[in-house]
């Protein structure tokens, strides 16, 4: 697969920039949902630049350097555990990938959404469904959410030891619902993600 295919046919009609935009936890129980927005140069060839999903943990931190090192511009953001509860999911992904945008250096022309739902975004935004497997820009956005959000369940795991946060990053793994039936939910939980729990 081409991953410049999109973009390119995109930036010969004139459109111009674009950015790549994903989201990294919008599943699990705990932490905050974190989105990139990236624009790469045209035609930028990054070895091994793929859907974050796939790859290793160390081969994403690595990338994660390599995009940073390259793009034209990149942003990330969040939206905490609590604008999660009040917007629901989806709501707080929106919130997170328009911050992403205005983080940018340049104001894109176009972003590029991975899925199939733009209808929160601000900007003026296509979706590309399976986008991160696909769009050279979207799979580094994938991968700077995604390392991004990592680094601070690691973070939070240090501050909330009993939940096993570094290892499962706060999906909802048979380690993390039994840490969740000992010790109930910590601050950083997603008490609506814990109703068949509670």
């Amino acid at each position: 697969m081409d991953l410049w295919s999109i973009e390119n046919e995109i930036l010969d009609a004139g459109i111009s920039p674009v950015c790549g935009v994903d989201e990294a936890g919008r599943g699990p129980l705990a932490g905050p949902v974190c989105a990139a927005a990236v624009i790469l140069p045209r035609g930028l060839e990054i070895p091994g630049l793929a859907d974050s999903k796939t790859l290793s943990p160390k081969r994403r931190e690595a990338l994660f350097d390599e995009i940073c090192a390259r793009a034209c511009a990149y942003g990330i953001a969040f939206a905490s555990v609590e604008e999660i509860e009040e917007l629901n999911i989806l709501g707080a992904t929106y919130l997170a990938m328009n911050r992403a945008i205005q983080g940018l250096s340049l104001r894109p022309a176009l972003a590029l959404i991975d899925g199939n739902r733009n209808s929160g975004i601000k900007y003026p935004s296509r979706c590309v469904v399976g986008g991160d497997g696909k769009c050279a820009s979207i799979a580094a956005a994938s991968i700077l959410a995604k390392v991004s959000r990592d680094r601070l369940m690691c973070q939070l795991a240090e501050k909330y030891s009993n939940y096993g946060f570094e290892r499962h990053m706060g999906y909802g793994t048979k380690l993390h619902y039994e840490a969740l039936r000992v010790y109930g939910p910590s601050p950083v939980h997603r008490l609506s993600f814990l109703k068949k729990l509670y």
